[in-house]
């Protein structure tokens, strides 16, 4: 993990000298903020990738003598297919859709945000309290 957390820090050095960059040719607040808020975001996420890598066992990967056969094996359990992701979306969009419209299409939007998420984390929760 490493590799993984050098580069965001990379691209969080990389975005705060765009950001100075910015903010001294265009003096506009707006996009000095955001970039800002990159800087915060690959800072934050390249710490974080950093600190929990070490307490993590060394991947393949990270091994700079290891031979791609120790790679093989099982990865995870990746879904085949899922309309929970489309239903998730769909919802969102009424719900973005409602903070323009009105508030009873986004609370319309929201509640079905929130039963798809339900539907999309639980969908292979198998035990004694299926569904």
């Amino acid at each position: 993990m490493k590799v993984e957390g050098w580069l965001f820090l990379g691209c969080g050095v990389f975005f705060g000298g765009a950001d100075v960059v910015y903010w001294y040719t265009s003096h506009e607040p707006t996009g000095t903020t955001a970039l800002a808020l990159a800087v915060g975001l690959a800072l934050l996420t390249g710490f974080y990738v950093l600190f929990t890598g070490r307490r993590l066992p060394l991947r393949p990967e990270d091994n700079p003598g290891g031979e791609i056969a120790e790679g093989t094996g099982e990865i995870g359990f990746f879904s085949p297919h899922s309309w929970w992701p489309l239903a998730l979306g769909l919802s969102a969009a009424v719900a973005a859709a409602g903070a323009a419209i009105g508030w009873w299409l986004f609370l319309i939007g929201m509640l079905f945000t929130v039963y798809s998420s339900i539907g999309f984390v639980f969908e292979y929760y198998r035990g004694e309290y299926k569904h």
